[in-house]
């Protein structure tokens, strides 16, 4: 951990504040006009693209600074840390089944970072954030197919 991170409210801020897109995304399949719902679902998608792969590249920067690591967790780690935009990226070939497939993207980067967090020396509180934001992130995510399904998309 840099010893000069000092402000853990900032992160949560700036983490909460990245929920906003998904929010306002979701409203906006919702309640906005029926002709726009592909374009609202097209945003959410991608928004959650690029976020999914940011989170892959949290371990890449961890494998590379992490001094205390072994061989074996930074391969783990460097593999992984491709893996959530590879996903990301085969949401677009899923067809209707995108958005599925980025939840359990979501949910799977979330199991990494459990198990791997620790092992870079990263506060406990940082996974329990990433717990928070990964559920609001997911129940957003499923809230847009239902609205989008129910508006008659």
């Amino acid at each position: 951990m840099n010893p000069h991170f000092l402000n853990k409210r900032l992160a949560h801020q700036l983490g909460f504040a990245g929920l906003l897109p998904f929010l306002l995304l979701m409203l906006g399949v919702g309640f906005a006009d029926v002709s726009w719902l592909g374009d609202f679902l097209r945003g959410q998608k991608a928004y959650a693209m690029v976020i999914l792969s940011f989170l892959g590249g949290i371990h890449w920067g961890a494998a590379m600074l992490c001094s205390t690591l072994s061989l074996n967790d930074t391969k783990k780690a460097l593999v992984w840390s491709v893996t959530p935009s590879l996903i990301a990226w085969s949401a677009t070939l899923s067809g209707g089944f995108g958005m599925a497939v980025l939840i359990g993207g979501f949910i799977a980067a979330l199991e990494v970072d459990k198990r791997m967090f620790s092992r870079y020396g990263m506060p406990g509180w940082l996974i329990r954030l990433r717990t928070r934001l990964t559920v609001a992130v997911v129940m957003l995510l499923a809230a847009t197919v239902i609205g989008a399904n129910l508006r008659g998309v």
